[in-house]
This record gives C-alpha cells, structure tokens and sequence, in this order.
C-alpha cells in the first residue's frame, strides 16, 4: 500500500501580526511540505474573537505573500466550522464522554493546571458551563521527527480538559483535530511549545477514529528574558522591506544551509532553493534557542 500523500499546514492565530517565531514556524511547514512534493494549506485559527486584533488576518496573509510564500487553495477559516465542532461536541456529551463543569478558575487554582474531576459524575446541564472531555488513564506516546519519544499519561499530566469554554467558544483542543482530519492533514510541523498539547490530540483522533498525522515540532525562538517571541509579549510585526534577511535568519534557526548568493535573491528565489535543500534532521534537537544567538544578515 502506498504511503498517503503529504498534506501539510500553516494554522496562525490572528490575536496579532506574524513575528518572527511565527516565520520560522512557517517556513519549517512549507519547506517540508515543498519538499516531499506534497501540499501546503493555509487555516487562519481564529476561534477566538475577543483576542483578535482588527485587521489581522489580512495582515498575516499580506506579510505571508510578501515574503514569498504560496499556499494551496483558499485560506480555511475556524469560525466558519462551529457546526462541525458542536456536532461531535454534541455527540460525545450524549455519549457521557463530555460534561459540564462549573468549576473557577480559583477553585482550580491549587491543582497546578491538572483538572481533578470535580465536576466528573455531577450532570451539569451543558449549557451550566465549560464542557470537558473525560480522558482515560492512559500514557501516550509518539516519535516527533525531531524532538524524538514524547510520553504523556493523560490522567496524571493533564486530567479532563476543556473542548468548549464557558463562553461558548470552542477550544483549540477540538477544532485543531477535527480541521486537520477534515482537511486530510498528514503532516504537523509547528512550534515545541504545543509538543505538551500533542497527546490530547492523539486522544481526540483516537475518538473520531481518523489516523494519526506525522509531527515534528521545531524550536522556539525565545527573547532575552527567556519569552517565546509571540503576540502577548508585543514581538515586532514583520517588516516588508526585510523579507530576505529575515527568511535567511530563518532557515539559520532550523539548521539549514544556503549559499551567500541568497542574500540578493527574492524572496520566492530563496524559498524555491531552500525547498531543494530542505533537510529536517538539521533541525535543532533543543527546545528553544535565543534570538540573540542568530547571527544577524542583513
């Protein structure tokens, strides 16, 4: 049988304007996608209004283009997929495998972000609050391309979680599994940060009965005081004028060679040579790595 074709993506989130954590997330995605002759599909994350800063999206999609980027299709947007969360959602509840919790945040404050099952055997109504999911006391594991044997016992390190919010807002949990199935994803390259979120979703795919995806989860790019580089710590915004030298400190974060020609080329040149180049193993075996030690090219 042969192996299914690579189907690989780009999710950002529009709570702000792509940085550079977010290029380095980006590039890895395609190249890898680019490389395996497969295809790269753009979905903009944007489950959650209240954090989503005007303009954003179009933004993100705009900075995307500049610095080269093509993806396949039309860009797949989240909040136009809360009928298909809410009927699984509503599917599972039925089933007893999800159920309302009522708890606070201060109740829960003592448990260390382990939800402890308070409300498990109550029978909350689902619209009393926040549903979550039942998880069983089961250690799972996977061998991420890069950062090697994962394990995580989803009872002990992560208790029941939350799949829609006591707002009504589906949680990224839900929608990441459900759309990756859905849009036949086969390949998951993204930041280590979400390495810790990777065994509740090998549950959720087990619970839809879709395969599970390859993963290789890439090194974060961390500011001085040990930060990821990310929206809530106000990173600077992508600047249009500097897509080459930042695609090639790019490629310098995830171990990839190019030549010094590079430094003249488009962003497209750049981008086409990188994918005939592409080698993931080169990738960084660390969890993060400081932007301060990424020599400067422009």
């Amino acid at each position: 049988m042969k192996n299914p074709p690579y189907i690989g993506r780009f999710a950002p989130t529009p709570s702000g304007y792509l940085h550079f954590g977010s290029l380095v997330a980006a590039l890895a995605s395609c190249l890898d996608a680019r490389a395996a002759g497969g295809l790269w599909l753009m979905r903009m994350e944007d489950l959650d209004p209240p954090r989503e800063v005007a303009g954003a999206q179009a933004a993100i999609l705009q900075t995307l283009e500049t610095y080269g980027f093509e993806w396949d299709g039309a860009c797949v947007r989240q909040s136009e997929r809360h009928e298909a969360y809410e009927q699984i959602l509503q599917r599972w509840f039925n089933h007893g495998l999800a159920y309302a919790c009522t708890c606070s945040r201060k109740q829960l404050e003592p448990f260390n972000g382990i939800y402890p099952g308070l409300c498990r055997n109550l029978g909350h109504a689902p619209e009393a609050g926040a549903i979550r999911l039942r998880v069983p006391e089961v250690e799972y594991h996977f061998t991420d391309r890069v950062q090697g044997l994962q394990r995580q016992h989803l009872g002990r390190e992560a208790g029941d979680f939350v799949i829609r919010r006591r707002d009504g807002l589906y949680a990224y949990q839900l929608a990441v599994v459900i759309d990756d199935a859905w849009q036949g994803v086969t390949d998951i390259v993204r930041g280590a940060d979400l390495l810790d979120s990777t065994p509740r979703q090998l549950y959720l795919q087990e619970l839809l009965g879709v395969p599970q995806p390859r993963y290789l989860h890439v090194p974060l790019i961390t500011q001085p005081d040990g930060h990821k580089l990310g929206k809530s710590y106000r990173s600077p915004p992508l600047p249009a004028d500097q897509a080459t030298p930042l695609l090639l400190r790019a490629l310098q974060a995830l171990g990839q060679p190019f030549d010094t020609h590079l430094h003249y080329a488009t962003p497209q040149e750049l981008l086409g040579q990188a994918a005939r180049q592409w080698d993931a193993e080169r990738i960084p075996k660390v969890p993060a790595i400081p932007e301060a030690t990424l020599q400067s090219l422009q």
